[in-house]
Order: structure tokens, then C-alpha cells, then sequence
């Protein structure tokens, strides 16, 4: 399901900060790194890459490739540099991860923090990262700084309508030339003064979406954000994604598809999965679309309707949010002999997937590049891998939902925040959850844009009910409705 990101323009306001330092403690999201994992880093860090470390093998040198970083305004852990040039009639897409595996010490402290965390944790203005700073953000990152870095090294060819030909990875060490922001590159294209290769990111990104079109996928593009205060008034902005950032999407969905496709022919490796969506599911969605007053016709597909939505708008926003809960059940699946003959799609992309272009910030995709970059290159994959994949999806699920629970928990903090000045005014809002049994449920306000709780009985999906603001808790992020006076 995808986050809801959640932007603070100013500092974070002091009302929800306990709030914040509350869900911390309670969630045991990791803060500061353990002294010796600082060590190990710091140490990692100076000393550089061994080309017989940890039986890695070797980098080949790609420093001549013009490999550049996109990424949002300020982000220093940079997984990915890409370049794309033509290839024939069709398009060669170079993507180059981060290698991590060359700078952590199998079972070492980095390495058994790095599990006992799973990936980032992100809340306004401050995260709890997967590894030290001096290694996400300095010696692993993929920095512009002249310097070259270890990299696992994806060549993708493409047709020329964009599906694959052939996709290989091999150690490398590239030199990033750029970091740029998505609003930077956006510009250049819009401008006509963008390099032909950021050209060829639009093309080839608009016919990865019409491929994911093709196959009945799609991908929900929740805007961000951002809390802005008016006086002591605070309220929600929203900014939505600009095309480029679907556009360098699919690289990375297009990355993680040829690892997929890699490791499923060995029988080897770790799919992401999910579930396909339940009728009874896509019904409710219906029902909520109909209570929104949202045309959704009968002959209309999933799909479809989620891409005719026009996120500016609030119902439509709204809408967006309920639709994150269509799909359920997203898991890790450890490929063999026994699994592979099983439904092991993302049915959301309608394909076979795998996370593997975000190492910095996510356990599993350090270990599923290793496998493809060994499988590629036909050397054997380390038994410190083979013996790490058995636990990997219990450990992912694990962070993951430490990581949704702390999400979801900052975004009641923000919407108690919002709501805090409405005490005692009416909304009207959508039921877009009930449980009949508990009388308790979830609506949607479509302005201010916010979800909230509430207790009401004799009433079902898609209703439309208005309520009153009784109470916002900073602190515990809870903001109590009542009906309405009739």
C-alpha cells in the first residue's frame, strides 16, 4: 500500500512533537545506532571497497558512463543513477544500485542492526535510518562528487515499445555524474532545453506506463503533503507528483520486474507478492465512488478508474486514499522447486515483481540483487545469502508493519493537528470503512482532506454522514466525532 508522505514546511509544530517521541517509544522505532555498529561504519567507510571482500568479486570499470541521480529536493541516500541511450530501434536502459553488500560485513554489527531494522523509518523533518549516515549518505550513497562507487550495474534492453528484450546486471564501479531534483529535471524537459537521454526518460517512462496499461496494472500516485501554518491555524497543501517522477518509477519498476524474471527461472531468490483484489473488495470501492458522487461506469475496470482520477480534487483524493485498500496481503515469498508453481504476482502491477533498487533504505533488496548479480555472472551466490533468504519475510513483514503502524500514526497526529481549530463545526463526510458489529468506522472530509474515526450506528459503506468536531488530542493523535445535530 503506499505511504501517505507527509511534508512539515515549517519546524514540527510543538503540539504534536510529544506525539511524535510518544509513537517512537511505543513502536520502538530505532533512533541513534548501537557505538560499535558507528564504529564499524566509520571504519567501512575509510578503508573503501575490497574486490575480494566478503566473496563479492569484481567491479569492471563504467566510469564512463554518464550515469545521473533523480531524486526529491535535498535526499543525500541515493540508491539509483540511470542513463538511457538508444539501442537499434528500441531503447538500453542503464540503472545503477548502490552496492551495499560491498561495505557490510556479513553477520558484522552493521549487518545485524541492518536486520533488526528492516528498512527506514521516515517521520516529518527527521528519519531513522537503515544504516549509518556515513555510509547511506556518504561512502554507499551514489553522491556527485567525482567519486567512484560500487554499484550493481543493471543493463535492461528494451523493444521499441518499450517491453524487454533482455535485462543482465554485473558488478561495477560508476561515477554519478549529477544529482538532480525531480522539479530540476521537469523543467529542463519542459523547456526544451533537457539532454537527449532525459528526453529518452520521458519516452521510454510513457511507454513503460502503456505497458503497465497493456497488462491491466497500476500504480496509485498519491500526492504529498505538506502542513503549513497560518498563524496559530494549521492546515494541508497538496502537491502532486510531477510526471517524471512516474516516469523514473518505472525504471525501478522495470528494474525490479527483470530481477523477478531473473530469479524465477532459477528458482532462486524473493518475489514481492500481492494478493489479486477480492470482488467483494472492489464493491465496496464502488459503493464509496457512488457515496463520493464519482462516475464509475459498470463496463469500467479497476485500473481505469483509478487513472481517471484527478487527485486535485478532493473527492477524488479521497477516493485515491480508499483505493490504497483494495489490494491486501502484500508479502515476501522465498523462491524454490515448491513455490514457483504457485501465483507469485504483484497483482496491483500485474506482474512478477522484486524489490531491488533501494538497498540503502530497504534489508531485502541488498540480498535479492546479490542473488541476480550471481546468478547473471554464474558464480555461485554466498551461503551467507542462501542462508539469510529462509527469514527474510518474516523479517520484512515485521518492519513493515512497525513502519505502517508509526506512518499511520503521524498521519492522526497531523489531522489532529489540522482539526484542532474546527472544534465544534459540522462536516460532511464518506463512510469509506465500517464494521456494523463495533458501530465503528472511517470517514473521509474531503476539505480539509483528512480520514478520521468514528462511532455511528445504522449506517454502511458509501454513506454520506455529517459529523462535528468534539475533540483533536494532540498528543494521541485522536480526533473525536459525534453526529451531527439533526
Amino acid at each position: 500500500m503506499p505511504a501517505r508522505h507527509i511534508r512539515i514546511v515549517q519546524q514540527v509544530p510543538e503540539p504534536i512533537r510529544a506525539g511524535i517521541d510518544r509513537l517512537r517509544a511505543e513502536l520502538e522505532v530505532p533512533s541513534e545506532f548501537p557505538a560499535e555498529v558507528e564504529r564499524a561504519a566509520e571504519q567501512a567507510s575509510q578503508s573503501g571497497v575490497d574486490a575480494a571482500a566478503f566473496g563479492l568479486g569484481e567491479w569492471a570499470d563504467r566510469n564512463d558512463l554518464p550515469l545521473v541521480t533523480i531524486d526529491p529536493e535535498g535526499s543525500m541516500d541515493l540508491d539509483q543513477a540511470v542513463f538511457i541511450e538508444r539501442d537499434g530501434d528500441g531503447f538500453r536502459v542503464w540503472y545503477a544500485i548502490a552496492d551495499v553488500a560491498a561495505w557490510v560485513e556479513p553477520g558484522g554489527p552493521i549487518d545485524q542492526e541492518a536486520h533488526r531494522r528492516g528498512q527506514t523509518f521516515y517521520a516529518p523533518a527527521e528519519r531513522a535510518p537503515l544504516h549509518p549516515t556515513v555510509l547511506s549518505e556518504g561512502a554507499a550513497s551514489l553522491l556527485a562528487d567525482g567519486r567512484p562507487r560500487p554499484a550493481l550495474l543493471w543493463q535492461v534492453d528494451l523493444d521499441a515499445k518499450g517491453a524487454e528484450r533482455a535485462a543482465t546486471v554485473s558488478r561495477a564501479m560508476v561515477t554519478s555524474r549529477e544529482r538532480l531534483t525531480y522539479t530540476e529535471v521537469q523543467q529542463q524537459l519542459d523547456d526544451g532545453k533537457a539532454p537527449e537521454w532525459l528526453q529518452l526518460l520521458r519516452e521510454v517512462g510513457e511507454l513503460r506506463q502503456q505497458q503497465e496499461i497493456d497488462r491491466g496494472g497500476v500504480s496509485l500516485d498519491l500526492p504529498e503533503q505538506e502542513i503549513v501554518a497560518d498563524g496559530d491555524q494549521w492546515h494541508v497543501e497538496f502537491r502532486s507528483p510531477l510526471p517524471v517522477e512516474g516516469w523514473n518509477a518505472q525504471i525501478s519498476l522495470l528494474t525490479g520486474m527483470a530481477a523477478a524474471g531473473i530469479m524465477l527461472r532459477a528458482a532462486t531468490g524473493v518475489l514481492r507478492t500481492l494478493p489479486p483484489a477480492q470482488q467483494q473488495d472492489v464493491d465496496r470501492l464502488r459503493g464509496i465512488a457512488r457515496g463520493l458522487r464519482i462516475q464509475w461506469p459498470a463496463d469500467m475496470g479497476y485500473p481505469d478508474f483509478v487513472r481517471s482520477l484527478d487527485v486535485r480534487k478532493p473527492t477524488h483524493l479521497a477516493m485515491m486514499t480508499s483505493c490504497t485498500r483494495l489490494f491486501r496481503g502484500a508479502a515476501y515469498t522465498v523462491l524454490d522447486e515448491q513455490t514457483v508453481g504457485e501465483n507469485l504476482k504483484h497483482n496491483a502491477l500485474a506482474t512478477n515483481y522484486a524489490h531491488c533498487t533501494a538497498p540503502l533504505r530497504r534489508l531485502v533488496d541488498r540480498y535479492v540483487g546479490e542473488v541476480c548479480v550471481h546468478l547473471c555472472d554464474g558464480t555461485p551466490i554466498p551461503q551467507w545469502v542462501l542462508d539469510a533468504l529462509p527469514a527474510l519475510p518474516d523479517e520484512m513483514r515485521a518492519s513493515d508493519q512497525r513502519a505502517k503502524k508509526f506512518e499511520r500514526g503521524i498521519v492522526d497526529l497531523v489531522e489532529a493537528l489540522v482539526l484542532a481549530s474546527h472544534r465544534g463545526q459540522q462536516f460532511t463526510g464518506t463512510v469509506v470503512d465500517y464494521d456494523p458489529k463495533k458501530g465503528e468506522g472511517i470517514i473521509s472530509i474531503a476539505e480539509p482532506a483528512t480520514e478520521a474515526r468514528f462511532r455511528m450506528k445504522g449506517i454502511a459503506l458509501g454513506d454520506e454522514v455529517t459529523v462535528t468536531v468534539k475533540e483533536a488530542d494532540l498528543e494521541r493523535g485522536v480526533v473525536t466525532f459525534q453526529p451531527a445535530a439533526s
